[in-house]
């Protein structure tokens, strides 16, 4: 496929150093500061909610947690909120007076670095600073060789985790997959959590089946650090909790993990995940203000247990397709659910993600391109600090495909470089290169000076996106998307290697039982 170097060469032939070095200098990769897109760009250009909107979402959210509160709180849940101001009543839901929750989010951590174990790929959550990464508990892999659906297995894991390691655009992994092949659950979260630390050295999030799991897994993450003293300094992998059964409701065992992992210095993503019209509100709004009083009564009690404790406020309500009561993730109504929550995170001051990219369609197709892009675009400009499940999601949740993974990569560029927005200043508005150009020059602009220099810094390329001529095209073979995208899997796979260091590796492989090579 001719680039814009091609077709501009005649016009450049007397410039100095010659095409090939040309070349090679686009090709060389940029500093960091110089790249058109990176991790954490700031959004926030896009608020679905007005200020009247965001005031009125937060009101009724207090007016929740005071007036109908949760229920199911674990003994342990019940003795840290009600020492902090919480109260119990005669039916046993914990309710919050206005006054605790403004003084625990007076306290709540803000400016949150999520580590990596490679700092490079630190995650920065402050402000309306976007990233991208992966999520969810698929139970079955989208095997676009077969077009078939099978259950998911740690090694699909670990394959996930590899590929993203070498994907730009997917700023960090969190377990999308359950490992069906593993059938004792303690050896599944072992499993799940290191087939990610064995994939990638970006930020990992995992979640655990059952509080007697903690302590065995942070064993393995304590191996992999070095130590818990190199733990606590750099925590790598923070824990999704779903603490709350929406309607408002505490989940007991998950609450105690989150006790747990917070007194171990792990992050916590305080996790409220309803479903609008089935187990939320089915208003738009409303749906929001449950997702955001769930929220808000985690933020008491992770505060409660530790001021200041790291956590993500994690409203992530879904939608459901109204006509039958299925989930659906891919629509507009989860875009801008997503967004207004995003916006909510924003009002608080609190580092926030919630869901978007997820697509219904039960393959790679056009459904799943329109739904990716859609949700993810408007996650992106409305700054969402981390948005989840962003690629590889199918079937509402029920499908992970690793080629999607790779396709939405690219799908990942576009979006953050519609995040970055528009740059005005002096040079980009000034009106000599039309001059040059008009004025006696070569009637365009595929030369210029300011076009070669903008080449890297300002646009953004797909890696597997096709922008041939149907001549070209033709010329080529007729290069199909998806049988790129399976190729590219394959390339990725072949060159992956594990993070961990070999002897690491033996020694912890001799004390769990791990299902992935």
């Amino acid at each position: 496929m001719s680039d814009l170097g091609e077709m501009c060469e005649p016009s450049r032939a007397r410039r100095s150093g010659g095409r090939g070095a040309r070349v090679a200098m686009r090709a060389a990769p940029l500093d960091e500061a110089k790249r058109p897109i990176r991790p954490g760009m700031p959004g926030g250009r896009y608020s679905p909610l007005d200020e009247a909107g965001v005031q009125r979402i937060h009101q009724a959210a207090l007016e929740a947690l005071e007036v109908i509160g949760l229920s199911n709180a674990p003994a342990s849940g019940v003795e840290i909120l009600t020492g902090a101001g919480a109260v119990q009543g005669d039916d046993g839901r914990i309710r919050f007076p206005r006054a605790l929750v403004e003084d625990m989010l007076a306290v709540a951590c803000r400016d949150l670095t999520l580590c990596a174990r490679d700092p490079k790929y630190d995650l920065h959550l402050s402000g309306t600073n976007v990233h991208f990464g992966t999520a969810g508990a698929a139970v079955h892999v989208v095997d676009l060789e077969t077009d078939t659906y099978r259950d998911s297995t740690a090694q699909d894991l670990y394959d996930a985790a590899r590929i993203t390691q070498n994907l730009d655009n997917v700023h960090f992994f969190q377990r999308a997959m359950v490992c069906r092949d593993v059938i004792d659950n303690y050896e599944m979260d072992i499993n799940t959590l290191y087939a990610c630390l064995s994939g990638t050295q970006k930020h990992v999030g995992t979640s655990f089946s059952d509080p007697s799991h903690v302590a065995g897994c942070f064993d393995l993450l304590h191996m992999v650090a070095g130590g818990e003293a190199a733990w606590r300094a750099r925590p790598f992998v923070s824990n999704s909790n779903c603490f709350v059964v929406p309607p408002m409701k505490f989940a007991e065992e998950s609450c105690q993990v989150m006790e747990d992992c917070v007194r171990r210095g792990m992050p916590v993503l305080l996790l409220s995940a309803g479903q609008a019209g089935a187990t939320a509100p089915a208003p738009i709004s409303l749906a929001i203000v449950q997702a955001v009083a769930e929220c808000l009564a985690g933020v008491v009690y992770v505060n409660a247990i530790q001021k200041g404790a790291p956590a993500i406020f994690g409203t992530w309500p879904f939608v459901s397709d109204l006509r039958t009561g299925a989930m659906s993730g891919g629509s507009a109504e989860q875009a801008l659910l997503t967004a207004g929550c995003a916006q909510m995170h924003r009002f608080y001051g609190l580092p926030g993600g919630a869901a978007a990219g997820i697509s219904d369609s039960k393959l790679p197709d056009m459904q799943a391109g329109w739904e990716t892009a859609i949700t993810n675009v408007l996650a992106g400009l409305s700054g969402l600090n981390m948005v989840y499940e962003s690629v590889g999601m199918h079937a509402s949740l029920l499908g992970f495909c690793l080629e999607s993974l790779i396709l939405g990569d690219d799908v990942l560029g576009q979006v953050m470089r519609c995040v970055r927005g528009i740059d005005v200043t002096e040079d980009s508005t000034s009106i000599e290169a039309m001059k040059q150009v008009c004025m006696g020059g070569a009637g365009h602009y595929l030369g210029s000076d300011q076009t070669l220099r903008l080449m890297q810094t300002e646009y953004v390329y797909p890696t597997l996106g096709n922008r041939m001529s149907p001549k070209e095209w033709v010329e080529a073979g007729r290069p199909k998307l998806l049988e790129r995208a399976i190729q590219r899997k394959h390339e990725l796979l072949a060159r992956g290697q594990s993070q961990i260091d070999a002897d690491l590796d033996a020694e912890i492989r001799q004390k769990f039982n791990i299902y992935f090579r």
